[in-house]
């Protein structure tokens, strides 16, 4: 049994990369480009900082990055204006670790200000007990930081931690940290080296709730 577990946000608990993904190409459309699936793939669970680097490689280093950011954000605001989708399992999920009293943080890349937007819309606020997002730590995934800082307010030892995540940047952060690591694939499917860095890999949330109920 877990000491606590450790969510991503963004494809895991949120329907939320497939509306990034449409407003990431309406972004470049606007900007007479393309994104090609491969190179925003290769965006999801990855930090701000080597996000743009990725982006600029593509674009070009004279690329105004600010403006497509800032568009982005805006087609991104237009596809969920009615808030994304709750993932697979999330409810029972929750319900679960109520159950068993198991406490659980956050450790994403994105906003407080976008973790508690996603809550909202479902009802969710509260049910964490620690949120780490953009801001609250020095490196992204996939380095460890934020999912040693979710331990830190937690606290727990990260080593008793389970870590779910759906990013092969995440599973890689999460493994860093020394958490035990589920993998539940979102747009990317789990590699070998995911694989290999992963306890599991689950369908969806609700296999993850038979895993849980399952070490009891």
């Amino acid at each position: 049994m877990p000491g606590a577990v450790v969510f991503d946000m963004d494809g895991l608990l949120f329907d939320t990369e497939v509306l990034h993904r449409a407003a990431a190409q309406d972004a470049a459309a606007e900007h007479g480009c393309v994104l090609p699936d491969a190179v925003f793939l290769s965006l999801i669970g990855g930090s701000a900082v080597d996000n743009r680097a990725r982006l600029l490689a593509h674009f070009g280093t004279g690329f105004g990055i600010d403006d497509f950011e800032a568009c982005w954000s805006r087609h991104y605001a237009a596809h969920a204006a009615g808030g994304p989708a709750l993932k697979r399992g999330v409810a029972e999920l929750l319900t679960l670790l109520d159950a068993l009293g198991l406490r659980r943080a956050i450790a994403t890349s994105s906003s407080h200000e976008a973790v508690r937007r996603n809550l909202a819309a479902h009802g969710l606020a509260g049910r964490f007990d620690a949120v780490v997002a953009r801001g609250d730590y020095a490196r992204g995934k996939p380095a460890p930081d934020p999912f040693l800082r979710a331990a830190e307010q937690l606290g727990v030892a990260p080593g008793t931690c389970l870590a779910l995540e759906d990013s092969p940047h995440g599973v890689r952060a999460a493994a860093a940290a020394g958490m035990t690591v589920v993998m539940v694939p979102d747009l990317v499917p789990a590699c070998d080296a995911d694989r290999r860095l992963c306890a599991t890999v689950a369908e969806d949330l609700h296999a993850v709730v038979q895993l849980i109920a399952g070490c009891g």
